[in-house]
């Protein structure tokens, strides 16, 4: 236990002296001496330096080794998987990106060999091979039914859906394999790393290509019977009309109230252009000229901003009224690009909307929250796996 919190501290704080050590965790000198050198011997710290700018001897400051465990994390989208590794004290030491083909190739090997090469490159550039890595974290849209191994509620996915898919990539890739959706890592990056810190009950409401949601209660992701919790897209909202079999469609009343199909829609109501590109980028766009030309007497970009944010509104209000959550995360590109105000026109809304008054804030996780929360999640994993080998 107390190797452990030795280790825990220096991933938290980095290089720290013996003497630092034994005060943060309560032990005496001698036990802290001996903790380092066996900790030492068993490849988990190193000494790193001396400490330098203070009165008597410099003390010889440990920092766990980074050679001790590599891990992987993919974010995968219809247009690409970016991947990346990570030592064991999560710095990224590799990435790689692979623009993916298009719905004219569906076949079950075209999806395993995108994720092996995808891999390849980030282990190529981190300097690794292949065996070096502890673990890899894939991300993806919708979730992985744990009945029957058939991804869910991502239709739009090309490639992902053979229910032979997660042993193939079992067998092309020798290396524990995990797979979450993509807005509950991005949770999970927020909880560790961003807006949610410190936080053990929220709401992470991501929209990007599409409207997701990630539960957090107790400090753990709720992901449903079927790992389908939070695809609020398919909720049916005020405002919308009634979506029947959106399995097949793909889409339901949130998505269309608020998704960034919604963005453009109104944009093109309100007689303004719209940008070439993919939804997202154009929906992006677009927020992000309403937000910077601030309230000006109600012209069309104030009034989208409007608009949209009260979409989001409405979704939201019934999220809050079953969850009560404390705080809501908003996060993803589209959101983003409103910035702060449109968080706080959805937070003036939503007080009329719904008796909880929960904290709205905006994502704090700015690269890739997706692929941060992979690493962030096999990192984890890993770390309890290496680290407790020090008992």
């Amino acid at each position: 236990m107390n190797d452990r919190a030795a280790l825990d501290l220096l991933i938290e704080h980095g290089p720290l002296s013996r003497t630092r050590i034994g005060k943060l965790t309560g032990l005496s000198k001698p036990t802290a001496s001996q903790l380092l050198a066996r900790l030492e011997a068993a490849g988990l710290v190193l000494a790193t330096g001396t400490t330098a700018g203070r009165p008597g001897p410099n003390a010889q400051l440990y920092a766990v080794n980074p050679a001790a465990a590599h891990v992987a994390g993919l974010d995968v989208t219809t247009d690409r998987i970016r991947a990346a590794v990570a030592d064991i004290t999560g710095r990224v030491t590799g990435v790689f990106e692979l623009a993916t083909p298009g719905r004219g190739r569906r076949g079950l090997g075209g999806a395993v060999e995108q994720v092996v090469q995808a891999v390849d490159g980030a282990v190529t550039d981190a300097g690794l091979h292949l065996a070096d890595l502890h673990r890899v974290v894939v991300g993806t849209p919708g979730a992985f039914d744990p009945s029957t191994g058939r991804l869910r509620y991502a239709s739009h996915l090309p490639g992902w859906h053979s229910p032979a898919l997660l042993d193939e990539l079992a067998a092309a890739l020798p290396v524990p394999l995990e797979y979450d959706n993509d807005v509950n890592l991005a949770a999970v990056a927020e909880q560790r790393l961003g807006a949610a810190r410190g936080h053990d009950d929220f709401v992470l409401l991501w929209n990007e290509e599409g409207i997701g949601a990630a539960i957090v209660i107790g400090g753990r992701l709720h992901r449903g019977w079927t790992g389908g919790a939070g695809e609020v897209g398919f909720m049916p909202v005020p405002g919308t009309p009634l979506v029947r079999h959106v399995a097949k469609a793909n889409a339901g009343g949130f998505q269309e109230l608020a998704g960034c199909n919604a963005v453009l829609r109104i944009a093109r109501e309100l007689g303004l252009p719209v940008p070439r590109g993919s939804q997202a980028e154009g929906a992006s766009a677009l927020l992000a000229a309403a937000a910077e030309s601030g309230d000006s007497g109600g012209d069309a970009h104030t009034e989208l901003l409007r608009r949209f944010a009260t979409g989001l509104a409405v979704g939201l209000a019934s999220l809050v009224t079953v969850l009560d959550p404390g705080l809501i995360v908003l996060a993803g590109g589209v959101i983003a690009a409103g910035g702060e105000p449109l968080r706080s026109l959805v937070q003036s809304e939503l007080a009329e909307l719904a008796v909880p008054r929960p904290r709205l804030v905006l994502g704090g996780v700015p690269d890739d929250p997706v692929l941060s929360g992979a690493l962030q999640s096999a990192l984890a994993t890993t770390r309890d796996e290496v680290f407790d080998t020090s008992r």
